[in-house]
């Protein structure tokens, strides 16, 4: 069967999600459209595509355990020199986040991974693309604000071309369902 490389995350929902992935491009980030705006819980994972039902069983436990919480997105933040990244901050839900990334990742889960650096909740803007256009995606999205509650989070697959496709949702409190199109997460306040 071979492997897969998988990756958990919150999607940022409309219109933010579009918006920022535009940005994103316009800095000159060439993956923006490979990658829909997300606050990562699991980064890219490599796993034997057998474990999938696993995986999924996991997630859904997960998931089960889980309750909406508010999400709050304000300025931006950047993990240079150490890592070349521009980020909007996650200013509220950032614990929620937390608790979740660790409960993917757990032990006794199928997604056990060391992380290479601790975990800090955050939407990328602009990753290993000039410092110009590092410098740009930092002043430019400064001002920007997001909210919306989440209620829960999604599995991806990276596909051969580079890009990420969502293959579940998973609410709190509810089983993963096959994407059918569309997002549970709807915002609920303003840009």
């Amino acid at each position: 069967m071979g492997t897969v490389t998988l990756g958990v995350s919150i999607a940022v929902p409309e219109p933010y999600g579009s918006l920022l992935q535009e940005r994103r491009a316009g800095f000159g980030d060439p993956a923006a459209y490979g990658i829909p705006t997300h606050v990562t819980l699991l980064p890219p994972t490599e796993v034997d595509a057998a474990c999938l039902p696993a995986i999924r069983a996991h997630l859904d436990e997960v998931a089960a355990a889980g309750r909406a919480f508010p999400m709050r997105l304000s300025g931006t933040g950047t993990f240079r020199p150490l890592s070349p990244v521009v980020f909007v901050q996650v200013v509220e839900g950032g614990a929620d986040c937390a608790w979740l990334q660790q409960r993917v990742r757990d032990s006794a889960g199928p997604l056990v991974r060391d992380l290479q650096f601790p975990y800090h909740p955050h939407v990328t803007v602009a990753h290993g693309i000039s410092e110009e256009g590092m410098d740009r995606a930092f002043a430019e999205l400064a001002g920007f604000e997001a909210e919306w509650t989440c209620g829960g989070f999604a599995l991806y697959e990276q596909g051969g071309d580079g890009v990420w496709r969502k293959l579940y949702e998973y609410g709190f409190g509810l089983s993963g369902v096959p994407v059918q199109g569309g997002s549970r997460d709807e915002p609920s306040v303003r840009a």
